[in-house]
């Protein structure tokens, strides 16, 4: 009885032992991940960029482009060319009736035969006129009278000359013809439709210089003006890059898109086609000064767009809401909350809080310093 009351009595001792030293391990514990130093990769803020890349996607147009039409109404009866097609001056491209055309012709020519005959007439009436007054055998008023009517009789006959040649220019108008060369990039009327006088039926792109044609919000358009200098890329070959020159801006936003259509002139280079896809580039000065960070430095806290900055003294990281211009090819474009000389945790910021000691590495800071010194440069989109 003696040795089970002792094993008894010493039970809770053991217990309170046992206790005490899972309490002091998890003491210890908690003490060792206090005392955990985080390697962070981290990022220092370069200098802030004054100017920022403009790039805007378009298409490679004609400079000239002309909507052609007949000069009359009628019906088409024939079209002779598609899209695509290349022409020349003085190719046929559609046809319309011109039965009542050729109508108007011989009505015109009639017309033009009798009024001939009526100067013949009124002409004989004068002359005989002109010998009787010379005899005195008739007064001059007589004479004064065949003249005028003769006269009359030759306006009406140059009358219907010019309807006669009205008329013919009718007949040549139902030919569409093309005025320039070119290439055909549009088709409005086909056999069988009724058209009106100018109303468009093909356009022409007219060979010679190409342009490319973009728009530009209003927020930017105030960064191209005539004349400036652009580059030009082209989708279907990485490898070609021209330079370019802007022609010409619109005066007034489109009403439905509110953009501004801007042309851009480029060099002749035969790898360049009708209706390539082109990218056009350009500098323009920074309205504020931006500083770039990698995307994997941006974070969110309690709704608020922060990254975390690392105190070098201290060694330790501190959340700092930051101002997003807009989002680059390489980065975050920052305007305010950021200057230079600031170090940034780059990546792993779900890890990070208040006041936690980090550890930095030198070539992390590096390396990160000249990425951030790429993503500055890189276009704003």
């Amino acid at each position: 009885m003696s040795s089970s009351n002792s094993i008894i009595r010493w039970l809770p001792v053991a217990g309170l032992i046992v206790a005490a030293l899972g309490l002091a391990g998890c003491s210890q514990e908690k003490a060792e991940v206090k005392d955990i130093i985080r390697p962070v990769k981290v990022v220092e803020i370069g200098a802030a960029q004054t100017t920022r890349q403009l790039d805007y996607s378009g298409s490679v147009r004609a400079r000239t482009e002309m909507n052609l039409g007949f000069r009359v109404a009628g019906k088409v009866t024939e079209r002779l060319v598609d899209i695509g097609q290349h022409v020349t001056s003085g190719d046929v491209l559609a046809r319309i009736d011109p039965s009542d055309y050729e109508l108007s012709v011989k009505s015109a020519a009639a017309s033009l035969d009798a009024a001939e005959r009526q100067v013949e007439t009124v002409d004989l009436a004068r002359k005989r006129a002109e010998q009787l007054y010379a005899k005195n055998f008739a007064p001059k008023s007589q004479l004064e009278q065949a003249t005028l009517t003769y006269n009359q009789a030759v306006a009406t006959r140059d009358a219907a000359r010019s309807t006669l040649a009205q008329a013919q220019n009718q007949v040549r108008y139902t030919d569409l013809k093309a005025s320039e060369n070119g290439i055909v990039t549009a088709v409005s009327a086909d056999v069988g439709q009724v058209v009106g006088a100018g109303t468009p039926v093909m356009t022409v792109a007219v060979d010679g210089e190409k342009e490319v044609l973009i728009a530009v919000p209003e927020m930017d358009i105030a960064g191209f003006r005539p004349g400036k200098e652009v580059k030009a890329s082209f989708w279907a070959d990485d490898a070609l890059t021209l330079a370019g020159k802007v022609r010409e801006v619109a005066g007034s936003a489109d009403p439905q898109s509110r953009t501004f259509a801007v042309r851009v002139s480029l060099p002749n280079d035969p790898r360049v086609l009708l209706g390539m896809t082109a990218n056009v580039q350009a500098t323009v000065d920074s309205k504020t000064q931006l500083v770039s960070i990698p995307l994997s430095a941006l974070a969110e806290k309690d709704g608020q767009k922060i990254v975390w900055a690392v105190d070098r003294g201290s060694d330790t990281v501190h959340s700092r809401p930051v101002k997003i211009a807009n989002f680059t090819a390489d980065g975050v474009a920052v305007a305010d909350g950021l200057k230079q000389g600031d170090v940034v945790v780059a990546a792993g910021t779900q890890f990070m809080t208040d006041n936690l000691k980090v550890k930095l590495s030198g070539d992390s800071l590096q390396q990160s310093a000249s990425a951030a010194e790429d993503a500055a440069t890189s276009s704003l989109r």
